[in-house]
């Protein structure tokens, strides 16, 4: 049972949080003021709740005693300057007086919860600029994510990771490279789906000079610049099948040859590959070479949808939003009861980026302390996207999180396509083909590719949206 610790000087507020919490299961112990509350050693709590005007000292002087558990601050609405004063002193968070039950014991679950991830299994992982996260979820799913990872990231052999756009492959291909023995070496990341079909070989390879016309120098590819370390193959399922023929050499053989050369070079690379696509499917079109597959799918992490992991949407929006406010100077702002609603009813087909995208607008947008639905700029409910899961014998060509469903699969007999064309018809004249593709949770290759399919022209005299 989690320990909570409520320091608060009015009795009749005291024993009422004290009651409040205990009907959800929580374990509660009460002071008066921070002198009482230090005998009972702030630290071995899960939680701290404190007023922020107690007799002596101020609540404040609780979040460094307390520290590293969680201090929830209390204020009046006239003290609001003054809660989010704590915020950056660290404060985890705060709640005005006088509060909504339900809202308190909602900020008391997001706290604690978030509070356990940092105390559970998700790898930390360390991004480009050095900046520690953390992947973020406590569903089961998740869960199984985390010990596949744990036990793949040393055992120094071939990954697949398979998952929607925007789940988060990268951020696994991250972890299994530093919780591995290669940690100290480089980790070279290739989105194979951003470099055109005929440079793909030249930058993965390496080429001579004069290999081909515009060869002015040697140049090393990516795969020998990881010799060592970790080469992550992102979106594979895009590779030529060329590219794909040297690849197999690299993983069976361990050696390159550059374009336009005949000597080969050994690489000791550990691989890991990821994809939104059918790769065995793709392999019974021809479309992938199906030896490469079986090199490839030694191990396999399968990263869920985020409208599968409903009980982690809150979590994960609550870490996104924190790095949009630190990013726009917008500390103390949140979101409202309605738009965390919203957030968790909506079906994310964009997934984590779509979601991270929604966080961004709302700290932008937003008036007063409060992020409300409109601010998130999220499709209205009876005309929101559904994503369905792909199938071998229709999986996209591209990023897009799934097809459409076939006509009259969505609500009131509006299906995917008619939303489609009715929602660019309706906004291409204000917004640029990255806002539409974003609004629609999908790529601008497969916005392009729709138009092309239902004979929507792009408006020439389309312009970039002012707000």
């Amino acid at each position: 049972m989690q320990q909570i610790l409520i320091v608060e000087d009015e009795a009749i507020i005291r024993s009422a949080l004290k009651r409040l919490l205990e009907r959800h299961g929580y374990a509660v112990s009460e002071a008066e003021s921070a002198e009482e509350a230090e005998p009972l050693d702030p630290q071995r709590f899960d939680l701290v709740i404190t007023d922020l005007r107690l007799p002596g000292e101020e609540g404040t002087v609780l979040i460094e005693r307390a520290a590293p558990v969680p201090v929830l601050i209390m204020t009046s609405y006239a003290s609001m300057r003054s809660a989010i004063d704590s915020l950056k002193q660290g404060a985890v968070d705060y709640i005005a007086k006088p509060f909504d039950h339900a809202e308190l014991v909602e900020t008391v679950s997001r706290i604690l919860h978030q509070q356990a991830m940092r105390q559970g299994e998700p790898p930390e992982i360390t991004d480009e600029g050095g900046s520690q996260q953390i992947m973020i979820g406590d569903c089961d799913a998740m869960q199984q994510v985390y010990t596949r990872i744990r036990k793949t990231a040393p055992a120094d052999v071939t990954v697949l990771i398979l998952g929607e756009s925007g789940t988060g492959k990268e951020l696994v291909a991250r972890a299994l490279h530093q919780q591995s023995k290669r940690a100290a070496a480089s980790l070279i990341s290739v989105n194979c789906a951003a470099i055109p079909e005929t440079l793909i070989e030249s930058e993965l390879f390496g080429h001579e000079k004069g290999a081909f016309t515009g060869a002015s120098a040697s140049r090393t590819g990516l795969v020998e610049a990881a010799d060592g370390g970790t080469l992550f193959l992102d979106e594979i399922g895009e590779l030529p099948l060329d590219a794909q023929a040297r690849l197999l050499r690299v993983l069976q053989e361990g050696e390159i040859r550059k374009i336009g050369s005949v000597e080969t070079r050994h690489v000791d690379v550990r691989l890991i590959a990821a994809t939104h696509r059918d790769l065995a499917a793709l392999s019974k079109t021809g479309e992938f070479r199906l030896d490469l597959y079986y090199r490839l799918n030694v191990m396999q992490i399968d990263l869920p949808p985020l409208r599968e992991r409903e009980d982690d949407v809150l979590a994960i929006a609550d870490i996104l939003l924190d790095k949009a406010l630190k990013r726009h100077d917008r500390e103390g702002l949140r979101l409202s009861r309605a738009a965390r609603q919203d957030l968790r009813d909506y079906p994310w087909p964009g997934n984590v980026r779509e979601l991270e995208n929604a966080l961004e607008r709302g700290a932008i947008l937003a008036e007063g302390h409060l992020i409300h639905p409109d601010d998130l700029g999220l499709a209205p409910a009876a005309t929101r996207p559904q994503p369905a899961p792909a199938t071998p014998a229709d999986t996209p060509a591209d990023d897009a999180p799934a097809e459409a469903p076939h006509p009259g699969d969505t609500a009131e007999g509006v299906s995917l396509e008619d939303y489609f064309q009715h929602f660019v018809l309706e906004h291409q004249d204000h917004m640029s083909e990255t806002e539409l593709a974003q609004k629609l949770g999908i790529s601008r290759k497969n916005l392009w590719e729709r138009r092309q399919r239902l004979g929507i022209p792009r408006k020439k005299n389309a312009r970039r949206a002012s707000s």
